[in-house]
């Protein structure tokens, strides 16, 4: 590789302007697609040394340019090779027409393929850049492939998933590899097409790491080394004061298990003092559960006042258990100067008058953090949410600047946003993270990392990493008790590593 940065992404139009800068500067474009082309036939002739055929599927653009390459290296290789094409090859220009060339084998139309025992497809109909439903005769070929089970060896993306925002675009292949070239795409990361895609390969076909890293946005995946430099680590000096004070606000008695979870997954996540800010009728309930977390009863917004006036309170968080209505848009509002996470039931009490809460927190730096799963965006976000042509990071980024917070827009695929345009997809969190109260334990973690200073979107972005790799830690088959357990884990586990 090229040294790139393990963390970055590029969107299908960024990488077409690392190609054209990289021709720019005299590296001939065929000479990549040759590149490109040894590295797929390696990977099949790799992975799958067994195929009694490869079958490659070429489209009418340069991911079929790429296909007649993989073609004629898989045929000198020995393998026995039948080329598949969409539309006429003839009429293929520039680059993909000198690979048609190079191949000067058989091609017959992609309609005649049938899928038969001890096939393996390779896949070179679209790639990354296709941003329309795939064609009928296609979505017939990608059923009948899916059908026989053979193998399929994705050319940059499975075709029918959508490079930018990882859509299935009517229909998809699903791979069992998917070789890619500098770096990956969103569409790799992105629901559907992450589960698509299958191993992921990057090649390096010779771009400059100069040009690559010109060429990219402010979208990347979710890495420490994007925020670690500002991960709070404990001095020989620390104190808890100096490690922030925490503060959940706990619903009524018969719903303060959502709190407490955020509250020890504060104190586990390294704040240094945790408190929950319970109304009376739920202070005995908690009180029997807490031992080094400690309780204050707040009732009212006049009892919260007076709290923020007389305590050391660093960072909030509110939502997880509280209810729903009035009381929660009050506090939240007499919290407009503070760091605060705003989950669950805070983000849905704001339902019918959102631009309160974005006015609320509009000036000066970010110091709110939302972390809305698909239904609560949609309650915040109702237009941005109802844009099919967005893409979740975009859809992320629009909330973020309209909200002036960072957005944690929750899901397998989960986006943490900026108001200021970047953007993170996450891809450690593990499938059995879908458990009941595992965002009521992010929630807590964010606030713990605000509370000692973090800034609001390097906090998001560092608590939702963390939580994929607590759920890691705790394995298949745990609670949200578990996961708020090994949070203290995955800090110490990543600190160790840096």
């Amino acid at each position: 590789m090229a040294h790139l940065p393990s963390h970055l992404l590029l969107t299908p139009d960024e990488m077409a302007c690392a190609d054209r800068m990289a021709a720019k500067s005299g590296i001939p474009s065929f000479a990549l697609m040759l590149r490109a082309g040894h590295a797929i036939a390696a990977a099949a002739l790799r992975r799958f040394p067994q195929a009694l055929r490869f079958a490659v599927l070429c489209g009418p653009g340069n991911n079929g340019g790429d296909g007649y390459i993989v073609a004629r290296v898989l045929a000198e290789a020995g393998a026995n090779v039948a080329v598949f094409s969409l539309g006429n090859p003839v009429g293929l220009k520039g680059d993909a027409r000198l690979a048609f060339q190079a191949w000067n084998g058989s091609v017959d139309a992609l309609g005649e393929f049938e899928p038969r025992a001890g096939d393996v497809v390779i896949d070179a109909l679209f790639g990354a850049g296709l941003s329309r439903d795939v064609p009928a005769d296609v979505a017939a070929v990608i059923a009948a492939v899916g059908a026989a089970k053979i193998p399929v060896v994705a050319v940059d993306l499975p075709s029918g998933v959508s490079g930018g925002s990882g859509k299935s675009l009517g229909a998809a292949f699903r791979a069992d590899c998917t070789i890619t070239f500098m770096t990956r795409k969103p569409g790799h990361l992105l629901l559907p097409g992450r589960s698509l895609c299958g191993c992921i390969e990057v090649a390096d076909i010779g771009i400059p790491r100069r040009i690559i890293t010109a060429a990219a946005g402010t979208l990347a995946e979710n890495r420490p080394e994007i925020w670690s430099a500002l991960l709070p680590l404990a001095a020989p000096d620390s104190h808890k004061y100096r490690r922030g004070h925490l503060a959940v606000f706990s619903g009524e008695a018969s719903k303060t298990g959502a709190a407490r979870l955020s509250a020890l997954a504060g104190l586990k996540s390294g704040a240094g003092l945790v408190t929950i800010a319970s109304p009376a009728d739920a202070v005995a309930a908690n009180a029997v559960h807490l031992t080094a977390v400690m309780l204050k009863q707040i009732e009212t917004e006049i009892e919260l006042n007076e709290w923020l006036d007389t305590a050391r309170l660093s960072a909030f968080v509110l939502g997880p258990g509280f209810g729903i209505g009035s009381r929660a848009c009050d506090f939240v509002l007499a919290l407009k100067d503070k760091p605060l996470v705003l989950d669950a039931d805070g983000i849905t009490s704001f339902k019918g008058n959102p631009a309160a809460l974005f006015k609320a927190f509009a000036d000066d730096e970010t110091r709110l953090v939302l972390t809305p799963h698909e239904g609560e965006f949609g309650r915040l976000f109702p237009d941005i949410a109802a844009d099919e042509m967005l893409s979740k990071p975009e859809k992320a980024l629009k909330a973020a600047k309209r909200a002036h917070a960072a957005i944690v827009y929750k899901g397998a695929d989960t986006v943490i946003a900026s108001p200021d345009g970047r953007a993170l997809i996450n891809a450690n969190g593990p499938p059995w993270l879908a458990t009941a109260g595992s965002g009521d334990v992010l929630a807590g973690m964010i606030g713990a990392l605000l509370a000692q200073g973090m800034p609001a979107f390097e906090a998001a972005s560092a608590g939702v990493y963390l939580h994929g790799e607590a759920a890691n830690i705790a394995g298949q088959g745990m609670t949200a008790e578990d996961l708020s357990n090994e949070a203290g884990q995955a800090m110490a586990s990543l600190t160790k590593s840096l």
